[in-house]
């Protein structure tokens, strides 16, 4: 039995440098061993990865061509590519001799002999830690029969059936082979023995569709033009000459595929790291690819050595290797050849030889006697088939409503907080409009005129506010010179601006002329589709038309100027999701708490602090009419906006109410937003997070069970109704208490799942005391 060995990559980045974990043990059983170290940081190793695939690539129109057309006209780029190539194994290595990383290298020799076979899985979410050239490692050099596979840090084991098949299964696609020989890979395929292979050619969407669908597949190969986009997050095969289709839009295809035992796909097709990483999602238990674009004999080669090998007995890793070193004789004319095939490995699934493709063992789950088979089959299967459905409801949406419903019956429920110490709301109400109107000032279409505004700053400034938020638009430009000087050199306010959103006809709203780019914030917030806001916009892409250019939301421009002051910065993770100090800001999926299919790009949910008092307010007439006391505005937060229900009105439907009079104040919800990051920032109080989709399952099939349990127990229905609503009030209970401490968890798909499952065990209990009767 061979080892394997592990390579954990936690949080970090090449600039700040690695924490890693080294796992070694024996093949299919826990790690015997396991310690921790760290790469340092070394932001350049990226730049040097650029700089050869760059070099590579420059090689010119040479990937997959026939081989009568492949020529070495430009030995310069040939030498280019191998400097390049020699540089980024020299600094990589250099890299990974680092005094952190040491002990994990010292213990590797230590516990691993040359002679043994060894499999490495690499597991990390860093794309450019996964494009480096792992397999010039001159650990790995030293042991003939390892090799190296990338996986992510999240995967499941997918139970599979035991299929007994006479020979390998395989399914070849053969793409659009414009400009390279395919051919060659199918003959290469058919020399195969104990295979049986169906060969699909250039097809169209459902023809494939049907294919992957129809059979029990063990090996999915494909060959011709694919790419990667998105950085790698994703990647694209091109089927003919017009269609090509992502890994997404064969999503349920490729899952029934694997569900029937799918085991391999080869990708023998060029840039496919892409491609890997929606197939992982997948949970496929092994993946061949190329991480570069591929040269057609280099490809030819390859899989010729590759399955002379697996088929004849080696274990795939062996295979690989071996067929990837034998590339080196092609490197004077395609330099770097070795670099490109990469194995992608689940390493929750056992990488199988091509006879354990005949008949994967069957996974082995305890047996229960028949009498406990008779005693829990009933309950059990019907929370199962209960969840599913619940599930299933809840995942086309049906449920969405209902669940914010609820949300927003325990967010009012929430006990008062209080006020927030570092915020000050100056409001604009109906009195103050009349009252600007009164002194002759021209509103010019906004709630504040030049001359009440430039009062209002030159006041706030001799009492020193960290940092002053306009919400207000002001789209042109000021006529008191006064003013327009004091907008410019007012280094800590910010302004406001609208983005355009063309798929609701919004237009956008220009940023005040006099202040400078870095100083605005967009105004906009995500409603849901019943029009209230329960999430919090951090960031956004402006569309190209936008007369809006900020990037950044009002609300987190004033958090990050407020925590500069204190020397904290933005960040963003290697996911990249929002960091301050040592709190991320994980940003919302699709598929999040009771959202379904929603877009939450550059979102989290908005943790609201108050409905009415969220912090000190004063009036635009108080505040300049009147004494003001220096500590109510010094180092604060200071937010100027409209909250009249006249003219000018800018209120919004939130979880305290949707009705006319109960609707916040845009300026209060900007002042929440502040609010809930710095709050969380400096005093550690929660956002509001839910769970992974499979804990939520997990939940709601427990309370499932919970009622399949009630339902066995009391037969009387008076007493199964009491106990059925004393349950309800638990988990009512329960989900309200972990929504305080920053956790939306499912009340309405788990109340559901309980109800419907009493339901049909009362049914089912019904029917066996009648026939109990007859």
């Amino acid at each position: 039995m061979g080892k394997l060995v592990v390579l954990k990559f936690g949080e970090g980045s090449f600039e700040q440098g690695f924490a890693v974990t080294l796992q070694i043990g024996e093949e299919y059983e826990r790690p015997s061993t396991e310690i921790t170290g760290k790469l340092p940081p070394s932001p350049e190793m990226p730049l040097y990865y650029s700089h050869w695939q760059s070099s590579y690539r420059h090689l010119g129109n040479r990937y997959r061509l026939h081989a009568d057309q492949v020529q070495v006209t430009n030995v310069s780029m040939i030498q280019d590519c191998e400097n390049t190539a020699h540089i980024l194994r020299a600094r990589f290595n250099t890299w990974l001799r680092a005094e952190e990383f040491r002990s994990l290298r010292e213990k590797w020799l230590e516990k691993l002999l040359p002679t043994e076979e060894v499999r490495v899985i690499l597991q990390t979410e860093n794309s450019q830690l996964q494009l480096l050239p792992w397999h010039l490692w001159d650990l790995l050099e030293r042991y003939p029969k390892t090799e190296i596979a990338l996986c992510s840090p999240t995967y499941d084991r997918i139970i599979k059936p035991c299929n007994r098949n006479h020979a390998v299964n395989i399914l070849a696609i053969i793409g659009n082979s414009q400009g390279i020989d395919t051919q060659a890979d199918q003959a290469l395929l058919q020399k195969c023995s104990n295979a049986d292979i169906s060969f699909v050619v250039e097809p169209q969407r459902k023809e494939l569709t049907d294919h992957l669908w129809g059979k029990n597949w063990d090996i999915l190969f494909f060959a011709g033009h694919s790419s990667s986009q998105g950085n790698g997050e994703s990647g694209r095969i091109y089927l003919n000459q017009t269609d090509s289709l992502t890994i997404g839009e064969l999503k349920y295809a490729l899952k029934k595929a694997i569900e029937n035992g799918l085991q391999l796909a080869i990708f023998n097709s060029c840039d496919g790291l892409g491609l890997a990483r929606e197939l992982a999602d997948l949970q496929i238990p092994q993946m061949i690819i190329m991480r570069e674009p591929v040269p057609d004999r280099v490809a030819h080669e390859f899989l010729k050595y590759f399955l002379a090998g697996f088929a004849g007995g080696e274990s795939l890793y062996q295979a690989v290797r071996q067929a990837r070193e034998r590339l080196q004789g092609l490197e004077d004319k395609f330099p770097c050849a070795t670099w490109l095939p990469v194995i992608c490995q689940n390493p929750a699934q056992r990488s199988p030889t091509w006879e354990e493709l005949r008949c994967a063992n069957p996974e082995e789950t305890p047996n229960l006697s028949p009498s406990s088979q008779r005693r829990f089959n009933v309950p059990l299967f019907s929370s199962l088939a209960i969840t599913t459905l619940v599930c299933g409801m809840r995942f086309v949406g049906l449920l969405q409503s209902a669940e914010l419903n609820a949300f927003d019956l325990m967010m009012r429920s929430r006990p008062d907080e209080g006020i927030d110490p570092h915020l000050l709301i100056v409001t604009i109400d109906d009195t103050d409009l009349a009252t600007q109107r009164q002194n002759g000032e021209s509103l010019k279409g906004t709630s504040l005129s030049d001359k009440s505004l430039n009062k209002l700053l030159a006041k706030l400034e001799q009492y020193q506010p960290r940092v002053i938020g306009l919400d207000i638009y002001r789209d042109f430009p000021a006529e008191d010179q006064d003013l327009t000087t004091r907008l410019e050199h007012t280094q800590n306010l910010i302004g406001v601006c609208k983005g355009s959103d063309t798929t609701v006809n919004t237009k956008s709203i220009e940023p005040p002329p006099e202040i400078p780019e870095s100083r605005l914030g967009f105004s906009d917030f995500v409603q849901d589709s019943d029009g209230v806001l329960r999430r919090h916009l951090l960031f956004m892409n402006q569309e190209a038309a936008s007369l809006c250019s900020a990037s950044h939301a009002l609300s987190m421009q004033l958090v990050f100027r407020y925590l500069s002051h204190l020397g904290i910065k933005p960040q963003f993770t290697s996911t990249g999701n929002l960091q301050l100090g040592n709190h991320v800001f994980p940003t919302l999926k699709a598929r999040a708490g009771g959202y379904q299919g929603i877009d939450a790009s550059g979102q989290i949910l908005l943790n609201y602090r108050s409905s009415k008092q969220i912090a000190e307010q004063v009036t635009l007439t108080q505040f300049l009419s009147n004494p003001v006391n220096p500590s109510a505005v010094k180092d604060r937060v200071v937010l100027i906006g409209v909250v009249g229900r006249g003219d000018f009105r800018d209120a919004w439907s939130t979880p305290y109410g949707a009705f006319f009079k109960e609707q916040m104040p845009g300026v209060l919800v900007q002042a929440n937003m502040v609010s809930q990051i710095l709050s969380n920032v400096l005093h550690g109080r929660p956002l509001l997070r839910v769970w992974s989709l499979w804990v939520e399952v997990v939940w709601i099939w427990g309370w499932s069970v919970v009622g399949g349990t009630l339902a066995w127990q009391w037969r009387s229905l008076s007493w199964l109704t009491l106990a059925v609503g004393v349950t309800s009030g638990v988990l009512y209970l329960l989900c309200f208490g972990l929504l305080i401490l920053g956790a939306w968890v499912p009340f309405v798909p788990s109340a559901l799942s309980l109800a419907a499952t009493v339901g049909l065990m009362s049914i089912h209990n019904s029917k066996i005391k009648s026939d109990q009767k007859s």
